[in-house]
């Protein structure tokens, strides 16, 4: 998934993005309101974490912005600000979740995988395809009892196209969900990961649609 952070502590920012970016995740990182409304211009988000207390003003803005035009980005608001009144607030002006600082990294990503599965229509952690069980929480695959081991850009780019099930997905739309602003995207990144994919699961699991992009069914 690709990840809109807007926080503006820079090691908090820090120890996010690397965190989730081990996993295979996408992450842009916006220090304030105007940074990620310029984010949300030009690129597609699956979810946003979204602080409040920002140097130009309350995330709450944005979030009512966002919600006044009718998106639907899955929104997990993460703030020190701990009363039941903020809570309140947050989930008032259109918050799918409300977390509060200090938090565990590792729920807070299980949260965010949790509203983008709901959000694509399928809040199952766990999807068949053929012989292969994929394991969306906990990000596993295997086949029987045995586990398939990927990488995390192997694993990004299955769990894209098994979100997108049934739909092709383009090779500019998965590399959007597999690199962050400023990374270097080699121009053959896709087809390679596709290739070891189906190196490791068969041919058959992902369709090509030449001049479209890939399947999975």
């Amino acid at each position: 998934m690709r990840v809109l952070l807007v926080e503006d502590t820079p090691d908090l920012a820090d120890g996010i993005s690397r965190d989730l970016g081990a996993s295979g995740h996408a992450v842009d990182v916006a220090p304030s309101l105007a940074d990620a409304e310029a984010a949300l211009d030009v690129a597609p988000y699956d979810v946003m974490l979204l602080d409040l207390a920002l140097p130009d003003g309350s995330g709450l803005t944005l979030l009512r912005t966002l919600r006044a035009r009718g998106e639907r980005l899955p929104v997990v608001i993460a703030t020190a600000r701990d009363q039941v009144s903020d809570r309140i607030d947050g989930l008032d002006a259109g918050a799918d979740d409300y977390v509060v600082k200090p938090f565990d990294l590792g729920e807070v990503e299980a949260r965010l995988r949790a509203h983008v599965r709901r959000a694509g229509g399928d809040p199952s952690a766990e999807i068949t395809l053929g012989e292969f069980r994929v394991d969306r929480a906990g990000a596993r695959l295997f086949r029987g009892t045995d586990e398939v081991r990927l990488t995390s850009r192997e694993w990004a780019v299955l769990d894209t196209l098994v979100s997108a099930r049934g739909r092709v997905m383009s090779r500019k739309a998965l590399e959007e969900r597999l690199y962050s602003f400023g990374d270097e995207i080699e121009g053959n990144a896709v087809e390679v990961y596709v290739s070891r994919l189906r190196s490791k699961l068969g041919a058959d699991l992902i369709e090509t649609r030449r001049g479209m992009g890939y399947l999975v069914k």
